[in-house]
């Protein structure tokens, strides 16, 4: 197949996700043909750094021997098989792994295929376990505005970021909506302070008032893990997770953490509710659970809530779920060898480096006359772009100014993609420091050049 043809049939055939067709279908896009560590290569050979761990989620890098040989291992055995009402080696010895190294609350694992449907399980399992007790009334979640769960029906209808999502609101369900912490903190206390413990205090006293309302009719609260991603990177003040948990754990209401993006090394520990030191009562994890090979996800839960589903069978209790791949013994084959690796190779040990280094040069981001705000979160940060930085003046989205600085990063050799006008930062979790360090270059003298 020659190039021009794959070009051409690209645009005509394949219809890209969060993707303006008209626009696409006008410019130079990026088509990889194979992986080789930390970079992509295109069809043309051009060589590019993975500065969004392919959408957040390659852990150790392309074409990693190891990984590939799990694959191959297991292509061998069996590709897949159903696990409605039957199970398999992989599926098994990784909901083994998964116990271990997650929240000590957690004791139960229901496979799915990526991280919005991990969420909607969620969501389907804490409304079926309080009626499952004879709770009905307990119905409701309270979720965060800016949040973001996924793009299925019930994902979305827990999100709060209107470009996404207020397009479907007819087909949503009704949540209750508490504010975006990181925005919320930062209309009461400042920039200075939105982070801090009295920032936390300030928001939380918000947030139990309104539990203490509603809680009777609350099934979960349901909330990122200490940074709301897809918003462009907005952490949570110190210890706001903490506070959440003591308050569900008071109003007796289920506490459920996404951890899709979060977890897996990104926050400095395997997940960062580990981090925050909190036990939520059912978590969502994918992305980075394969080391971002193959399409996987999961959901866990306590033991509590798996039992309020066993009954006898006619009494119709059970979890109705399932889709055809799930538990697929390629991709449990693949996330065992993945979580194998972090140990072997003192992943996090490296990435905290990583995380302490970008923290330092992140600073540099605010003399840039268009960079309104910078954010991190473990190894995830945001550098948002304004018109104007006194007033925080945004561009107008028409301009499409972020996608201006990817393609100058392009241009440098580093794949980017930003959300809207922040531009992400979200390497694999394998990058070196020589590599780090000339991502934010680069990142730095592309926006310098929005000042030309």
């Amino acid at each position: 197949m020659n190039r021009e043809e794959l070009i051409k049939w690209d645009k005509e055939y394949f219809w890209h996700p969060f993707t303006q067709m008209k626009v696409y279908r006008e410019e130079d896009n990026l088509i990889v043909e194979k992986g080789d560590g930390n970079y992509v290569v295109d069809i043309f050979g051009n060589k590019y750094l993975d500065g969004i761990a392919s959408l957040w989620c390659n852990v150790h890098g392309h074409n990693h021997p190891k990984l590939n040989q799990a694959i191959c291992e297991q292509v061998g055995k069996i590709s897949h098989f159903t696990t409605l009402g039957a199970s398999n080696v992989p599926a098994i010895l990784l909901a083994k792994k998964l116990v271990d190294i997650t929240p000590s609350s957690l004791n139960k694992v229901f496979y799915s295929e990526d991280g919005s449907e991990a969420m909607e399980i969620a969501i389907k399992i804490a409304y079926h376990y309080w009626h499952n007790r004879g709770f009905k009334e307990k119905s409701r979640f309270i979720t965060l505005s800016e949040a973001y769960h996924g793009d299925t029906i019930g994902s979305v209808s827990v999100g709060g970021i209107n470009i996404f999502h207020q397009k479907y609101r007819p087909l949503l369900f009704d949540v209750y909506k508490l504010p975006s912490p990181y925005l919320r903190a930062l209309e009461l206390m400042g920039k200075e302070r939105a982070l801090s413990r009295d920032a936390t205090k300030r928001l939380i006293d918000e947030v139990e008032e309104f539990v203490f309302q509603h809680h009777k009719t609350v099934a979960g609260f349901v909330l990122e893990a200490g940074v709301q991603g897809a918003a462009g990177i907005l952490p949570f003040p110190e210890d706001y997770l903490k506070e959440v948990e003591r308050i569900c754990r008071e109003y007796n209401i289920l506490m459920i953490v996404d951890e899709v993006a979060t977890g897996f090394g990104r926050a400095g520990e395997m997940f960062a509710s580990i981090k925050e030191g909190i036990n939520p009562d059912i978590m969502a994890v994918g992305k980075g659970i394969t080391g971002g090979y193959l399409p996987l996800a999961a959901t866990l839960t306590t033991d509590e809530i798996f039992n309020s589903f066993l009954s006898e069978f006619g009494e119709a209790k059970h979890f109705y779920h399932g889709h055809t791949y799930t538990g697929n013994p390629v991709a449990c084959s693949v996330a065992i060898t993945n979580i194998e690796i972090f140990e072997e190779d003192r992943v996090l040990e490296k990435v905290k480096e990583r995380i302490k280094l970008l923290e330092k040069r992140l600073g540099e981001f605010w003399e840039l006359k268009h960079v309104g705000d910078v954010r991190q979160f473990g190894l995830m940060a945001g550098v948002e772009l304004v018109k104007d930085k006194k007033i925080k003046e945004p561009f107008d989205y028409g301009l499409r100014t972020g996608f201006k600085v990817a393609n100058s990063m392009r241009k440098r050799g580093i794949w980017v993609r930003p959300l809207g006008d922040v531009m992400v930062i979200m390497p694999p979790l394998s990058i070196t420091e020589e590599e780090l360090n000339y991502f934010l270059d680069s990142l730095f003298e592309s926006i310098r050049e929005l000042e030309i």
